[in-house]
């Protein structure tokens, strides 16, 4: 009887390591904590209502993200969309659903710095969150060169400082001329004497927003229990997570991002 009892014992645990568990990564824009609090609800939700078994997975760093992203470790993924356009190049990995919202980039200079038109920013020295930050660092990057000749990369006079809020802040410190950031993150800016001595100066066209994409080895009925759960979410776990309605992409969509990606890479001298 006894013998029995661990037969069964130990074909239940084998059961339980077989089941597949599906990993979800966000990329890290915030504190680990916050995105926890933010993104767990969200799990909990698929798992009720798909049966599948997730685990949410926050990095500690975005450089740690992109590697585990591009190394195939996410079942599936919210990135930004230059992630996403390297993510499917190297894994394969396919958008199916975004939010509704666009991405715009905004540049900030300081009230008093003399600087009125985007013209005139040749030679200044930039603050940029991140190398690869979507709307914040690509977009500008990518408009100052097509729209005014103005190359960042080739005249290597801007800084990565980490955050948007570090951004700002140093612009108003007059560590730099000119910042990359986003609207939302500048009109949250809590440092009220920091943000009275920056304008916004400029404004990126609007391009497709962070998509939830999955990789392509994730069995298609999976992939659709899940696709319909994100669609149909309610507005009070949309604003949690600051979003106004997801809605279908595709692959297609984000064309106009390898457009950038292209572009700068050249610009950098790296293609």
């Amino acid at each position: 009887m006894k013998s029995l009892k661990l037969l069964s014992i130990f074909a239940l645990l084998g059961t339980l390591l077989s089941a597949k568990i599906l990993v979800f990564g966000v990329v890290p824009q915030q504190s680990p904590l916050k995105l926890v609090n933010d993104w767990q609800p969200l799990i909990n939700r698929i798992q009720n209502e798909t049966g599948e078994k997730v685990v949410l997975k926050i990095e500690r760093s975005i450089p740690e993200f992109e590697r585990n992203l591009y190394g195939g470790k996410y079942d599936i993924a919210y990135m930004n969309p230059y992630h996403y356009v390297i993510a499917h190049q190297k894994q394969g990995y396919i958008a199916k659903v975004r939010d509704s919202k666009k991405l715009t980039g905004i540049l900030i200079v300081r009230n008093d710095s003399g600087l009125t038109d985007v013209s005139m920013l040749k030679g200044k020295k930039f603050l940029f969150p991140a190398p690869d930050a979507f709307a914040a660092t690509l977009l500008a990057k990518y408009e100052l060169l097509k729209r005014y000749g103005i190359n960042i990369e080739q005249e290597k006079k801007f800084q990565y400082v980490n955050s948007h809020d570090s951004v700002y802040k140093g612009i108003a410190r007059g560590i730099g001329d000119v910042g990359g950031g986003i609207e939302r993150t500048f009109d949250n800016l809590s440092d009220t004497e920091a943000k009275s001595a920056l304008k916004i100066i400029y404004r990126t066209q609007s391009y497709p927003s962070h998509p939830f994409a999955f990789k392509s080895s994730m069995p298609a009925k999976e992939q659709a229990k899940i696709t319909k759960v994100l669609l149909a979410l309610p507005q009070e776990m949309l604003d949690s997570l600051n979003m106004k309605q997801i809605i279908v992409t595709n692959d297609a969509e984000y064309d106009d991002v390898r457009d950038i990606v292209s572009v700068l890479s050249t610009a950098s001298g790296k293609e």
